[in-house]
């Protein structure tokens, strides 16, 4: 069965539909690129996959052990994130919120994940480092460390590598590959940077408020939706 299966799902607000006819299914260990442009629906699924939006019309089920409470998030960088008055440690610590019991105290389960979790990462020595002080590539690696705490099987990611300059958008994307490969962890990402991700996600889902292509990324760069957003950045 699969992790995620979306069967004819549509969202819409106030009664307007801004979402229809999504159908698409993802497998453990797929790494899924979200693609489109400004205003297709993007941001929508993935507030339907991450339980904040519930769809109008059609189902969402999860499977193959996979729980709606079992999803990492890397959220699109914003600068409220940024002023975040934190440190380093309290931010991916965070991340375990949701596995707290009936108890409001992190056990030694939940401090041992933070520190993998850290050391994975390679942000340990910011540990004791204020969030708000990091560089963006920085903040991102300690946001991810604090999605990765929340889970090992899926992570949802939106945009990551937005105002980042070219080595920490190098490095983010290797640092995906490696939990997508090494770790076998799924992905879900939402990306304007239609030409680096083909060559990384397996699968590419195509929306303009409604689902034009759902397929292999090799297919995609040969379908004429792949073309016309490959071509339009490169006018960009």
């Amino acid at each position: 069965m699969s992790y995620i299966s979306l069967n004819n799902v549509g969202f819409s607000y106030e009664g307007k539909t801004v979402l229809s006819d999504i159908h698409f299914s993802v497998e453990k260990g797929d790494y899924l690129c979200i693609v489109g442009e400004n205003g297709a629906g993007k941001s929508t699924l993935l507030k339907g996959l991450l339980g904040l939006k519930k769809a109008s019309e059609g189902s969402i089920v999860f499977g193959d052990g996979l729980k709606a409470n079992e999803i990492g998030y890397l959220p699109q960088q914003t600068e409220s994130q940024k002023d975040f008055p934190a440190s380093c440690y309290e931010v991916v610590e965070s991340g375990r919120l949701n596995k707290l019991s009936f108890f409001p105290f992190y056990r030694k389960e939940d401090k041992k994940r933070v520190e993998d979790a850290m050391e994975y990462l390679k942000v340990t020595d910011l540990k004791k480092s204020c969030f708000r002080d990091l560089s963006g590539g920085q903040r991102q690696r300690v946001l991810l460390a604090r999605a990765l705490c929340a889970s090992e099987k899926l992570l949802v990611v939106d945009e990551p590598v937005a105002g980042l300059d070219p080595l920490a958008q190098k490095e983010l994307y290797e640092m995906l590959d490696k939990l997508n490969k090494e770790k076998g962890m799924t992905i879900i990402m939402v990306s304007h940077d239609v030409k680096e991700v083909v060559q990384r996600a397996k699968t590419i889902l195509h929306l303009d408020r409604t689902q034009r292509f759902f397929g292999s990324a090799e297919d995609y760069l040969s379908s004429k939706w792949g073309k016309l957003l490959v071509k339009e950045e490169e006018n960009a």
